[in-house]
């Protein structure tokens, strides 16, 4: 076995927790969880890929308690005695597997349209009422609107912490409704959550921060974020590294420990005259753990699998290489572990043949 193979795959103390591997499962919607609760077949699928050697486990993005926060009936709320009462059942089953798992938390903002969700008559929430530059769907948020959906993501750390979590990841990535304030093209406001990078931010830094007080110094928070949009994959937040530091560094302060740094491709460098990835570089330039993700072991991006392609399984030498140079810290496997929970397992003892491809009817996959 190769030095990258035993990165890999050997144990990790990482922000306070003591890994298997550095091997994250990625948060990946499945819409499982009828009225947003989630049952049994829900724990006994994360169950499984933490028996097959998963080190850490985001789980698929849970809704914060936020009437609009959500654009499917059936994604998980983290919110309400009957759902956390189902997430409690979720982490003893991991538990129980020796694994460690974190929920995701997660409003869509915009994303969410008209008659979408589990309540359709209300209106989606925004900084500035755009989906997409140029296009309105609605009101912008008030202030005192923003300071209800930081509490709500504290609540919800707050709860992750009494049920046994092992931390939490908040996404502000891909065009939802954190990532709307980040993004100049959906933020329009000119009070203190809009404006330059610094402003742009504020809505995140304050929501890590509320987190961070009520889930306390010891409870580790993973913040996701990307570049690209669903609304625009060509967007940029930072177009060279002294504007990525600027908007790392308040995300910093506020308390994140890991950044999970969402690429479609990870072997892609992020910027001109350097070959580092959008983690390496924000490792780089925060010395904080970062976790990359991007099509790791498959051979087609999440694209064009979602338009109906499939993906057969690919080499993962190159990502070792990168490991090995510390360019990350933590490696996101998503289309892959979806459908094969034993992929760890099996690219651990070398059997590559054993892997199996994705199809797009993987997402029907239960266990």
């Amino acid at each position: 076995m190769t030095k990258g193979h035993d990165l890999l795959f050997g144990p990790v103390d990482i922000a306070g927790m003591h890994l298997r591997n550095r091997v994250v499962m990625a948060p990946m919607t499945r819409s499982f969880s009828p009225n947003g609760v989630p049952g049994n077949d829900v724990a006994a699928y994360y169950a499984a890929r933490a028996r097959n050697h998963v080190g850490l486990i985001m789980t698929e993005g849970t809704l914060i308690n936020d009437p609009v926060a959500g654009n499917d009936v059936n994604v998980p709320r983290f919110w309400g005695d009957d759902a956390l009462a189902g997430w409690a059942k979720v982490v003893k089953a991991v538990k129980a597997e020796g694994g460690h798992i974190m929920p995701q938390l997660w409003h869509v903002g915009t994303m969410r349209r008209a008659g979408q969700g589990a309540n359709p008559e209300q209106p989606a929430v925004s900084p500035s009422g755009l989906l997409k530059p140029g296009r309105k769907v609605g009101e912008p948020l008030t202030e005192n609107e923003i300071a209800d959906r930081i509490n709500a993501y504290a609540t919800a750390a707050e709860d992750a912490k009494r049920l046994g979590f092992d931390g939490i990841e908040i996404h502000g990535a891909h065009g939802y409704l954190i990532d709307q304030f980040f993004w100049a093209g959906t933020n329009l406001r000119d009070d203190r959550y809009g404006g330059d990078m610094t402003g742009r931010g504020r809505f995140a830094a304050e929501i890590i921060s509320a987190c961070r007080k009520r889930a306390g110094q010891q409870f580790p928070i993973v913040f996701r974020f990307s570049q690209w949009k669903q609304q625009d994959y060509d967007a940029r937040l930072a177009q060279s590294p002294d504007e990525l530091a600027e908007f790392l560094e308040p995300l910093v302060a506020a308390g994140v420990d890991i950044f999970h740094c969402s690429t479609r491709r990870f072997w892609e460098p992020e910027f001109p005259g350097s070959d580092l990835n959008l983690a390496g570089w924000t490792r780089k330039l925060t010395g904080k753990p970062a976790i990359t993700v991007g099509s790791v072991g498959l051979n087609q991006e999440f694209v064009a699998t979602f338009q109906g392609e499939s993906a057969g399984t690919a080499k993962i030498d190159r990502l070792l290489d990168m490991l090995v140079r510390g360019d990350f810290d933590l490696v996101a496997v998503g289309r892959a572990l979806l459908v094969d929970s034993a992929w760890v397992l099996k690219m651990e003892q070398g059997k590559n043949d054993d892997l199996v491809p994705y199809t797009p009817d993987s997402l029907k996959i239960l266990a």
